[in-house]
């Protein structure tokens, strides 16, 4: 039997398109200040997870909600099962959008929205895939568990409480189509490191706050200082524009607050905490302009290690934990929060590092206690060991075939630092839905997603899912 995939996904390109913008209507940040029994990570990553098992109870599926943390729904029969894990949480949409992040728009075959690619574009691609399986009556011998997580993005809470509560066995392989092409076999371990210091200021100028970043699996936009003392207003915005000039920040400001202290703000770029590079992180460069004035104690040292130290340090080699593996490549860090309230007891920067085989937390937190000013190291309570499928598993063989059906590209092995619900399961990898050469604007401002590579991505899943059950 010889089915054109695309050909079907052809026919439901309007359907899938408006079951993608009501997800992306739907702000599905967590918001733990409105968290509660019923709404776990807040109100709106549920209203997400109704919705989508919604649409899958309207298509004549037999879905499951687990508690508001996560659902699935079944296809097929047999004694194994294919897993497929995507997410409906989103990170937060932060600012410089030309769009608002909630309004799905399409320009220039570009959908704009907050979750377009990251992860609800790819999810809906990979639902309508099985769709077609399900709207054309395939023969299979397997099962089906397609299953949507709300904490991706924060820490992977659902995915424990789902695992925990279901009731049932975790299926025999899967993947998760919130990734790339032509498969992501590998995913370097994730970790998360607290630098704890203390909060007195001995100087002639006084720190009295400094703050950036939104999560830790973020590059910090911007950041934001409050600082009185020695310094003048004039003074300090004359330094912060020839500074400005020589570094790749956007903008910043210098702000006179009522109590005659000054609010000083840095604004760089956003992106994914597993690609630090790709932007400019706001906080560390605040933290190196500041650096040069008479602070002392705890915020000097505070600000020297996040201005010098972490400032564009994306492999940890200045603070001695770069490694690098033949394997799975080089060990990368993003300084993702900065929290320092002079008043405070404890104050934090969080470390997330995606480190390959053949380091380890310990190791790195070893490190981290050696940096000068530096009170204490914690490591955060979750985290991820790396992870590999090898390229002989069917598994891979058979996702890189039918990409390469699909594409006439050459199928081939890839490791990322990222984390996908790929890693859940031992024979567990990530699977699209971006193609390569695909311009990256997750966890950015402006997200987007090519409308026409969704639409390819549903004919492949369909395709694959099919080789993977039939």
């Amino acid at each position: 039997m010889t089915i054109d995939f695309k050909a079907e996904v052809e026919k439901r390109r309007e359907a899938m398109m408006a079951d993608l913008f009501t997800l992306l209507k739907i702000n599905s940040e967590r918001d733990d200040n409105k968290a509660d029994a019923q709404h776990p990570f807040g109100p709106g990553p549920v209203k997400a997870l109704e919705k989508f098992l919604e649409i899958a109870e309207r298509d004549g599926y037999e879905t499951k909600n687990v508690d508001n943390y996560a659902g699935h729904f079944t296809f097929g029969e047999g004694e194994e099962e294919l897993g497929i894990f995507a997410h409906l949480d989103v990170v937060p949409a932060g600012s410089g959008w030309d769009t608002d992040p909630y309004s799905p728009v399409i320009k220039d075959g570009k959908l704009y929205a907050r979750g377009s690619s990251d992860d609800k574009g790819p999810t809906v691609a990979c639902y309508y895939g099985l769709k077609i399986i399900k709207d054309l009556g395939l023969p299979v011998s397997k099962k089906v568990r397609f299953v949507v997580g709300t904490d991706e993005e924060s820490g992977w809470a659902d995915m424990d409480y789902y695992f925990e509560h279901v009731g049932l066995p975790e299926p025999d392989f899967g993947f998760s189509p919130d990734a790339e092409f032509p498969i992501i076999n590998g995913e370097k371990g994730n970790i998360t490191a607290y630098l704890h210091f203390a909060g007195q200021n001995e100087g002639d100028v006084v720190l009295h706050s400094f703050k950036g970043g939104l999560r830790e699996n973020m590059v910090p936009e911007s950041a934001t200082a409050v600082i009185s003392g020695a310094v003048t207003s004039d003074d300090l915005q004359g330094k912060l524009d020839a500074f400005v000039a020589e570094q790749p920040v956007t903008s910043a400001q210098v702000e006179r607050l009522t109590n005659g202290q000054l609010q000083v703000t840095i604004v760089g770029k956003s992106a994914h905490g597993a690609h630090p590079e790709a932007g400019i992180n706001g906080a560390t460069y605040l933290a190196a302009f500041l650096s040069d004035f008479a602070f002392a104690g705890p915020a000097a040292d505070y600000l020297k290690l996040a201005g010098q130290l972490l400032l564009e340090d994306h492999y940890a080699e200045k603070i001695g934990v770069a490694y690098t593996d033949e394997r799975m490549g080089q060990l990368t860090m993003n300084a993702g929060v900065f929290k320092y309230d002079v008043t405070a007891d404890d104050n934090t920067i969080a470390l997330n590092f995606r480190y390959p085989q053949g380091t380890s937390p310990e190791i790195i937190q070893a490190q981290l206690e050696k940096l000068d000013g530096v009170a204490s190291v914690t490591l955060s309570s979750t985290g991820h060991t790396p992870h590999y499928v090898p390229m002989e598993d069917p598994l891979v063989s058979t996702l890189l075939d039918v990409y390469e059906r699909h594409t006439g590209l050459r199928g081939y092995e890839q490791i990322i630092g990222g984390g996908t619900f790929g890693r859940l399961l031992k024979r567990g990898v990530a699977y699209g839905a971006m193609f390569p050469g695909y311009t990256d604007t997750m966890h950015q401002a402006n997200e987007f997603v090519e409308v026409e590579d969704l639409y390819r991505a549903a004919a492949i899943y369909a395709e694959a899912i099919y080789e993977l059950i039939k």
